[in-house]
């Protein structure tokens, strides 16, 4: 038989209720895809603190399908660019077709990735598509779904932190599981370079949709 634990849940009166709530929608509200870093150090500390709250997410069957790794040595930064570089580069130049370059325009991106090395942390979210018992595979249940939550944790969780973030996703991603050297049911989900923002950096002038676009109500 499961065993069950006492629900802990704070019962909040109205008017905290919306305080909170409008708190951490203007927070968000001000979080921006940043490709500029400065160097500055970060503590490991805040990092460690934002995976945890990461690793809290629900996911199917309570399986945590994810592992998080975190890198900060330099050479392994450099790797990691370089490979990705090579990637994007064939992205821009051959593979990507021509509606995928007019839409990512508006962002003035291209193939270079120095903020690859230039952010003091990196964040691998990767996914780990069933489990491993020693040679036993063991199935997990909306492994997607599952990460893809706990990465907006960890996107919040570092930007309530102060500090800036990029979701990276170079294609294909399978360097960073070699780089990395990450076990053979884990497939790399996305790249966070993770720090504060250079002095002056700048982002493009782009807003979000409106509510009327995003929610609908019955």
């Amino acid at each position: 038989m499961p065993e069950f634990l006492p629900l802990e849940f704070e019962r909040l009166d109205g008017g905290e209720q919306r305080r909170r709530a409008e708190e951490f929608r203007a927070r968000l509200a001000t979080r921006r895809s940043v490709r500029h870093f400065s160097a500055e150090p970060v503590p490991y500390g805040l990092i460690e603190t934002a995976i945890r709250a990461a690793a809290s997410a629900p996911s199917g069957a309570n399986q945590q399908p994810w592992t998080f790794v975190v890198v900060g040595d330099a050479e392994t930064k450099r790797r990691i660019r370089v490979a990705a570089e090579a990637e994007e580069k064939e992205n821009y130049e051959r593979r990507m077709p021509e509606e995928w370059l007019e839409a990512l325009e508006p962002f003035g991106t291209d193939w270079r990735k120095p903020f690859l090395e230039t952010a003091p942390w990196l964040i691998v979210v990767f996914r780990q598509d069933y489990g491993l018992c020693g040679d036993l595979k063991v199935k997990h249940y909306y492994v997607q779904e599952s990460v893809g939550i706990a990465t907006g944790f960890l996107l919040a969780g570092l930007h309530l932190a102060g500090l800036a973030t990029l979701t990276h996703t170079p294609s294909p991603m399978g360097f960073l599981s070699e780089i990395l050297e990450r076990p053979k049911n884990e497939k790399a989900l996305v790249v966070i370079p993770v720090g504060y923002p250079a002095a002056g950096a700048m982002v493009p002038a782009v807003g979000k949709k409106g509510m009327g676009e995003v929610a609908v109500v019955r």
